[in-house]
C-alpha cells in the first residue's frame, strides 16, 4: 500500500534501522544520511520515512511531507557549511534519470563546483 513500509526497500531498511547508515538529521517524517558512493564532497540523501516511488508520487500523495524533505535538505547544506557557497538538490525519477532505488529522496550536493547542464 502507498506510504506504507516496503520490506524489499533499501531506504525502508534504512527508516527501521535495519540497515545501518550515517544519519546526519532526524525529523518526525524524514532521515538524511551520507552517500555510500558521495559525488561532492557534501552528498547527503534526505529521505521521507513513508515509501513512495518518486517525488512526483511523494508529492501527489503527501505533499507537506515533499515540503518536509526539502526544507531538511537546506538544513543539511547548512549544517555541511556549503549554502554560503552553493548546493543542488536533485531528485532523480525513473532509471533512466539515475534513480536506483525507488523510495522518493533529494540528493543534496556541494563542497565542490557543480558543472550545468548534470553530466
Amino acid at each position: 500500500m502507498a506510504g506504507e513500509p516496503q520490506a524489499d526497500c533499501l531506504f525502508c531498511k534504512i527508516v527501521s534501522g535495519d540497515v545501518p547508515a550515517t544519519v546526519v538529521r532526524e525529523t518526525e517524517t524524514t532521515v538524511a544520511f551520507r552517500d555510500i558512493n558521495p559525488q561532492a564532497p557534501t552528498h547527503v540523501l534526505v529521505i521521507p520515512k513513508v515509501h513512495y516511488p518518486d517525488a512526483a508520487a511523494l508529492a501527489a500523495a503527501e505533499p507537506a511531507v515533499l515540503v518536509d524533505v526539502v526544507r531538511e535538505a537546506g538544513e543539511v547544506a547548512h549544517e555541511d557549511k556549503v549554502d554560503g557557497t552553493g548546493y543542488r538538490v536533485v531528485f532523480n525519477t525513473g532509471s533512466g534519470a539515475g534513480q536506483t532505488v525507488f523510495h522518493a529522496h533529494a540528493h543534496v550536493l556541494g563542497g565542490r563546483g557543480l558543472q550545468w547542464p548534470p553530466g
